[in-house]
């Protein structure tokens, strides 16, 4: 499926996406990370650190509120993840001085695969379920709490994988869409190489998420806000200037996803 021109947005609503108080939003992170860990009595925070614009954000915040006590997992699979997005994870670090491991899971990868049936999606999602085995290992051995890094975009319409990269304790930015999330990128300091790449899970190669979703951001956040606003289909199609069909598969993927957002349920709570 193609993805649409930015132009084919109402533009209007996204200056409206994206006109907001990003000190408020950068210190109400920043308070709810800090209140957290305290209440939770942990010695610190960890998250998976991919090169790629959300889990970046995610290592700015963390720098600055925790220093030495945020650990960083650079966690490529060298035969799928490209090595400039792993070079952009190594320059994070660099710049903010934290601390880090490198972990290569490639190996990890193959020995599973060797005991089960091949099929690309799913070997795809059990990379990022490896990634989540690995940070929660180490949050376990040191008291840490596992900071998520899906944005609001992403997490509305599932575009994660279930105890993957949805494995989480906090989600700090999940309320934040990603037209956001690069404006505030950019009040962070990020490089702009980072703000400005393709987004991508890297869960097989040349893995694209747009190009995956069919959709692109712009389009996808105008979506969602409307439809946060209980503003019927056909109203968000005319109000978005996106075409219908393309407005529905955004509120089916949502539908379809809501088991993601949710814990388990017994039998007598449904």
């Amino acid at each position: 499926m193609p993805i649409l021109s930015k132009d084919c947005v109402n533009h209007e609503i996204l200056r409206e996406i994206i006109t907001q108080d990003y000190v408020k939003i950068q210190n109400d992170i920043e308070k709810f990370l800090k209140d957290s860990v305290l209440e939770n009595k942990a010695d610190g925070v960890i998250f998976g650190l991919s090169g790629g614009i959300d889990s970046a954000i995610i290592a700015y915040l963390s720098a600055k509120i925790f220093g030495k006590k945020a650990l960083a997992l650079v966690m490529p699979d060298s035969t799928v993840s490209p090595s400039s997005e792993t070079g952009d994870a190594l320059k994070i670090i660099g710049e903010l001085g934290i601390d880090y491991k490198l972990i290569d899971i490639d190996v990890i990868h193959k020995i599973y695969s060797n005991y089960l049936e091949p099929e690309k999606r799913a070997l795809g999602n059990l990379r990022a379920r490896i990634r989540a085995n690995i940070i929660y290992y180490y949050a376990n051995l040191k008291n840490l709490l596992v900071l998520g890094t899906s944005d609001k975009s992403e997490y509305s319409i599932g575009y994660f994988t279930k105890f993957g990269d949805g494995c989480a304790d906090l989600l700090p930015i999940s309320n934040l869409y990603k037209t956001q999330i690069r404006e505030f990128a950019k009040i962070l300091g990020i490089p702009d190489n980072i703000i400005t790449k393709k987004s991508s899970p890297n869960l097989w190669k040349d893995h694209d998420a747009e190009e995956e979703i069919g959709i692109n951001y712009e389009e996808i956040d105008s979506i969602l806000y409307c439809i946060e606003k209980k503003i019927s289909i056909d109203e968000v199609a005319k109000m978005t200037e996106i075409k219908k069909e393309f407005v529905e598969k955004i509120i089916q993927m949502h539908e379809n996803s809501k088991h993601k957002r949710l814990p388990p349920v017994g039998i007598n709570e449904g």
